[in-house]
């Protein structure tokens, strides 16, 4: 999964002159009758470096030496997590990179100076919207509740998903919000979609105007039953996502960020609306068409996706972790115990 940079050895004019064999350990103790002289295993290999051998009492006052205890691996090792391999990714997609930290390069994408910040959305959000406290909060972005001032809406709280302009310092970290917007005003008509009003702007923000769930996160909800749904209540959720998806693939949209805290209940009812949100990881793909942008959060990510080849497929393995982790009941407790089970499916993926 992750990125190997070497360099080729040269070939060698004269192979006679190989490196010399290390020399033998200084004074060797004795060999007990029936010890084996030498490790037999087939991923053992002596260390180059000092101190590999033990050193005698003697030589204890040598400071170029020291002593280190043999050691052995346990194989196979276990899988690599993507979290990490992930969240440097959507850092450099979004230029918040921190200085002097490594970061994986992702094609030919580099930061651009003077980027055009002017999206044409409407700039008169405060003449109709009065903003009220934070309700959520994202990786790019937090939302508000809000209440509208005029119009046909007057009175009617609305839920504001806020962007600010200082956070988008790459090209493509522009073209994710144009591209959210264009998402959000093409999938319209499902009962489990949130609802999309309009989008302003200004100098600051980018302000999504969108319907306000009051229900929860589908996580909270996982959450308040301990961590496990009965398979009755687990179905009726799970028709409810796959309808959605199933709505946005045949628009031709990929989400790619699937999880339960993108799912929202619209009341505090037991049996109210489930909502799929946030957008802002979303795409267009055409049947024939595979991408390559790995997004995503870590724990709910597809193997497609790390392999850089995937179409609509990627969030039906998504589906599959909630799923999961609905009918599953963690041995932990909150929401570590939900990552928990679902990062059970990780040693499953070939990485």
């Amino acid at each position: 999964m992750g990125l190997c940079h070497g360099k080729p050895i040269p070939a060698l004019e004269n192979p006679e002159e190989l490196p010399l064999p290390l020399p033998p350990p200084p004074n060797p103790p004795a060999a007990n009758p029936g010890t084996p002289k030498s490790w037999k295993l087939p991923f053992y290999s002596p260390s180059p470096l000092p101190g590999y051998y033990k050193t005698s009492p003697a030589s204890n006052n040598s400071s170029s030496v020291s002593s280190t205890p043999l050691r052995l691996f346990k194989r196979p090792f276990p899988p690599p997590s993507p979290a990490k391999h992930i969240k440097a990714l959507l850092a450099r997609r979004h230029g918040s990179v921190k200085p002097n930290s490594a970061s994986i390069p992702e094609g030919a994408e580099a930061e651009q100076l003077g980027l055009d910040k002017s999206f044409g959305f409407s700039k008169n959000f405060f003449s109709k919207y009065e903003l009220g406290e934070e309700v959520g909060r994202g990786h790019f972005g937090y939302t508000c509740s809000a209440k509208a001032k005029k119009g046909d809406m007057k009175g009617e709280e609305l839920a504001v998903k806020v962007i600010p302009k200082a956070k988008m310092t790459t090209a493509i970290a522009i073209e994710d919000v144009r591209r959210e917007v264009r998402i959000l005003s093409a999938l319209t008509g499902h009962e489990n979609l949130v609802q999309f009003y309009d989008a302003y702007e200004d100098m600051e923000n980018v302000y999504i105007v969108m319907e306000l769930c009051k229900g929860g996160e589908l996580l909270d909800r996982i959450l308040s039953r301990g961590g496990k749904y009965s398979e009755e209540d687990a179905k009726a959720v799970m028709v409810q996502i796959l309808s959605v998806v199933s709505f946005c693939h045949l628009q031709g949209v990929v989400h790619r960020d699937l999880k339960p805290e993108n799912f929202l209940f619209s009341s505090n009812d037991e049996n109210s609306t489930l909502k799929a949100i946030d957008f802002g990881l979303s795409d267009f793909v055409k049947p024939d068409e595979r991408l390559n942008d790995i997004v995503g959060s870590a724990y709910y990510v597809a193997p497609e996706v790390l392999h850089r080849s995937y179409g609509t497929e990627a969030d039906m393995w998504s589906i599959g972790v909630i799923a999961y982790t609905t009918l599953r009941k963690s041995p932990l407790l909150g929401s570590d115990g939900i990552r928990y089970i679902s990062s059970c499916l990780e040693g499953r993926a070939k990485f």
